[in-house]
């Protein structure tokens, strides 16, 4: 296991951890949690053993093998396929092994270098490899593509892939959802909960930190707090204990308020004396409860717009995509016909490279329509989050002088004042305070880059929102003040954003960009991540075959046909009759046949929830009863807390067997589901 007792660990001057004791069990899966700055990447550094503590002990099993993102850009022309078949280092290892055997004609170094290549994984490598590229989003056809010929984010997530492909007993992830859209995320959510070893993951994701973790520490304070389960049962717990503590302080202060009249008013008097003294030894002698400090949450919120023309924009046969240098037109989205209302909230779903910034960055004047048309009502007044925040900002001018430009632009069309005090007052309310205002914006962190873009976006008044990832760089905090934000919006918002717990909190509707069309997506993100799960485990099946199929491709997955059957139909097809009511059907039928699956998931469902709850009790039992083990007990305690372990460790080991044989069950209806379709 991993334990630190009494651990401090500062950054310079600066106290990021004081006198910390923790234990870490094998096989747990921990989020790491708090405010940014709290010192999560420094207690990073004290488990890769970049950091030494600068006092108390800190151990961690010497025979663990351990696997991390390195944090460089990788620059190599190998294939993406070997980049990741080298993140195996045992297979590295004794190939480099039977290298030498070779070149020593060492018959039996050979013959050992080959038992040791089969007992690495040689013979399936590269199928392994592939199935992680595939898994996070890559295609087909870029297996094999050299490493360099990808962009900085892309190659960031082949660095996540060899980190996945490392044998490894301890996994570290630091923010590892920053480059991945919905579909690889649900792909690695996958992935991690198969994973057998104990991993430690740093997000600001909330639902995935739910999916992946049954334990949460958290770093408030110079201090870290243990929790048993996930985030949500974290915010539980924590928020049960600062109600505890909030009590037993107010109920503390009147005791010490009475105490201290009693002192104050006979510690003159000589009958008394005695007893007011002993009162003051009695007020020495207390532990002082602590208040509950209310950390300063960041809130802000959108104006009201202007005006609200009805509808916002409509969208007639365009098609979208881009010029190239020469001329020529490469068209991503065809024959779009889509119509935006007022107060609408539309979350836009998509595999990666299907055309969702596109789309959003034609609506936002980024890029113009190749064909069609793309009417705007009267008054509209769009509020542009790119994905890419210094597609927005100018990274030598500072957060004043964009406001100051901003102002100037809006001119008498803005009713806000625009004095530079009053844009100084403007910026604190986003926590740009002090000689922040006048800080260069490229020296800035992602996260207040965003907070810039998000004060400006709130300052032009919009009455139609185009969110491409904004919450890439945004803590957990700041994540909420956007979601409540966008609920009390009164214009009408367009998200594109991995972040399901902000797409569920907003949207009540989606389109589905994908096969070069805009429909909408007829279902709900549960939906649509069985669909990518499906997909993904059709990519994996396709790569293994491409050897002996090359050419052919996998049926479509199970709830494809019925989650995007708006999108599959051919772009140019033409408006006849006949084909309509056929869709019309074809949606009827789908419809009927996700009703009925559901009906025969839903007990499965039931009771996969009744286990996660189980699991989660017995995990946070079984987690104090090994606390309680390292402390000195009476042997009769021991003995029953042994027993009473080895039942929690039993009954967690049949619920775990149970959750496998369920999804498989769910897994058989689903692929039936598919081919009775």
């Amino acid at each position: 296991m991993i334990t630190l007792k009494n651990v401090t660990l500062r950054r310079s001057a600066k106290v990021l951890l004081d006198k910390v004791t923790a234990t870490i069990n094998p096989g747990e899966k921990v989020g790491l949690v708090g405010r940014n700055g709290a010192g999560k990447s420094t207690l990073f550094a004290l488990f890769t053993g970049g950091l030494t503590e600068d006092g108390g002990e800190f151990s961690k099993p010497r025979q663990w093998r351990m696997a991390q993102v390195a944090q460089d850009m990788p620059e190599t022309d190998q294939s993406a396929t070997q980049f990741v078949i080298e993140g195996d280092t045992r297979l590295v290892e004794v190939q480099q092994q039977l290298l030498d055997a070779e070149a020593s004609d060492d018959g039996m170094a050979i013959a050992q270098a080959y038992c040791d290549l089969a007992d690495a994984g040689a013979h399936d490598s590269v199928a392994r490899a592939q199935a992680l590229i595939l898994g996070l989003g890559f295609k087909s056809s870029e297996l094999d593509n050299p490493v360099d010929s990808f962009s900085g984010g892309w190659r960031m997530r082949l660095q996540l892939a060899r980190a996945l492909m490392c044998p490894s007993d301890l996994l570290l992830l630091d923010e590892p959802t920053n480059h991945l859209d919905l579909d690889a995320l649900v792909w690695l959510e996958a992935w991690l909960k198969r994973y057998a070893g104990t991993m430690i993951v740093i997000s600001h994701d909330r639902e995935f930190l739910d999916a992946v973790t049954n334990v949460t520490l958290q770093i408030n304070a110079a201090q870290l707090n243990r929790y048993g389960g996930n985030y949500s049962k974290f915010e539980e717990l924590r928020a049960q204990q600062l109600e505890l503590q909030s009590a037993s302080f107010a109920k503390q202060q009147e005791k010490i308020a009475h105490l201290q009249k009693f002192i104050d008013r006979f510690k003159a008097k000589a009958s008394k004396a005695k007893q007011a003294q002993s009162r003051v030894k009695a007020l020495d002698r207390m532990e002082k409860i602590g208040p509950v400090l209310a950390e300063a949450d960041f809130t802000f919120e959108f104006k009201e717009p202007l005006n609200l023309p009805n509808p916002m924009l409509a969208i007639s046969n365009a098609s979208f995509g881009y010029r190239g240098e020469d001329g020529n037109d490469t068209i991503i989205l065809r024959n779009v016909s889509r119509s935006v209302l007022a107060g609408q909230r539309i979350g836009i779903l998509g595999a990666n490279g299907q055309g969702k910034s596109t789309l959003v960055k034609t609506i936002a004047h980024e890029m113009g329509a190749l064909a069609g048309e793309v009417t705007e009502g009267k008054g509209l007044s769009i509020g542009y989050f790119a994905q890419q925040e210094l597609d927005v900002l100018r990274p030598p001018d500072s957060p004043l002088e964009h406001m100051i430009r901003l102002a100037r632009e809006q001119g008498a069309n803005s009713r806000e004042p625009s004095r530079e005090q009053d844009l100084r007052s403007y910026l604190g309310t986003f926590n740009f305070t002090g000689d922040m205002v006048k800080q260069a914006v490229g020296t800035m962190s992602g996260g207040e880059k965003a907070r810039l873009v998000l004060a400006m976006i709130v300052w032009q008044r919009p009455n139609l929102l185009l969110l491409d990832e904004p919450t890439n760089h945004l803590d957990l905090a700041t994540r909420e003040a956007l979601s409540m934000a966008i609920n009390d919006f009164d214009g009408t918002v367009m998200l594109v954003s991995h972040d399901r717990a902000l797409l569920r909190a907003v949207c009540d509707e989606f389109w589905m960009v994908g096969r070069g069309a805009v429909g909408p997506f007829d279902g709900d993100l549960d939906d649509y991540q069985r669909y990518l799960l499906d997909e993904s485990k059709r990519l994996r099946e396709e790569a293994k075959n491409e050897e002996s199929k090359p050419a052919a491709l996998a049926p479509a997955p199970a709830l494809a046909p019925a989650a995007v059957a708006p999108v599959a139909a051919p772009a140019v097809a033409p408006a006849a009759a006949g084909p309509a009511v056929d869709q019309k059907e074809q949606r009827r039928l789908a419809a009927l046949a996700r009703q009925e699956l559901a009906d025969k998931m839903r007990p499965f469902k039931k009771e996969l929830e009744a286990n996660d709850k189980k699991l989660a009790q017995l995990t946070a039992e079984r987690a104090q009863i090994e606390q309680r083990l390292t402390e000195p007990l009476p042997p009769a305690e021991i003995v029953e807390a042994g027993k009473r372990l080895k039942a929690c460790s039993d009954e967690i080991d049949a619920l775990e067997e149970r959750w496998l044989e369920i999804n498989d069950a769910m897994e058989g209806l689903t692929a039936q589901a598919g081919n009775d379709s």
